[in-house]
């Protein structure tokens, strides 16, 4: 394990949780976080407002060359504006999905995502954070969930925010989402060799930040950590 830069990547598919076990594992040790669907989230809201065809790969790529986003605590910021729920709406959600399929965007993200990985640690999570951002992660987690699980999730999520919604709208674009992310030739969504695999559907967010942390910790009290 890197005892100086530890990396703990958790990857899955949309509304999975990942966000919420990283965030709350990041707290927990104290580490930074990423939310790496951020970024391409905020690429995609800043394609939409600059009428910027999110299937141009290439133009993508020039918007991403020049990204500067502001974490702070829970807000996102994009030039001085706070873009946290903008980005988290449906139309945002659909068009970064698209953007993210571009080979040419992820390699123009990759390295502002690498500079992330700084003292004490980082939590990232994603979809390629331990297949292709962070190949050397100490702790490599696949979180998943079954699509009903995740749609009702998404379905409590949205209407929390008051917009209008209805599970099978969800579930349908869920599952649409995931083909997308496990068809696309760049950095498809899949598994690491090396991680650990975690069903959530059935389990608290409690339950899943003690695995998480329960894992870490095995692997930072041993020189050699096995996946299971």
């Amino acid at each position: 394990m890197n005892h100086e830069l530890p990396v703990i990547a958790i990857d899955g598919p949309t509304a999975s949780g990942k966000g919420t076990i990283a965030q709350a594992v990041a707290r927990h040790l104290g580490f930074h976080y990423l939310d790496s669907g951020a970024l391409y989230r905020l690429l995609a809201l800043l394609a939409v407002n600059r009428r910027v065809d999110v299937h141009d790969g290439q133009s993508l790529a020039v918007l991403a060359a020049d990204l500067r986003p502001t974490f702070r605590r829970d807000r996102v910021l994009l030039d001085d504006m706070d873009v946290t729920d903008a980005i988290r709406t449906e139309e945002i959600s659909r068009a970064a999905s698209h953007v993210a399929v571009h080979p040419a965007v992820r390699s123009a993200l990759l390295a502002l995502q690498r500079r992330c990985r700084t003292v004490p640690g980082l939590v990232a999570d994603g979809r390629d954070m331990g297949t292709v951002v962070f190949p050397d992660a100490a702790l490599k987690v696949f979180l998943t969930a079954s699509v009903a699980a995740r749609a009702a999730r998404r379905y409590k999520q949205l209407m929390g925010k008051g917009i209008s919604t209805n599970i099978a709208d969800l579930s349908r674009e869920l599952e649409a989402r995931d083909r997308r992310d496990t068809e696309r030739s760049a950095a498809p969504l899949r598994p690491a060799e090396d991680a650990y695999r975690l069903d959530s559907s059935d389990l608290t967010i409690d339950e899943v930040v003690a695995q998480v942390l329960n894992w870490f910790a095995s692997l930072r009290d041993s020189p050699q950590g096995e996946a299971g």
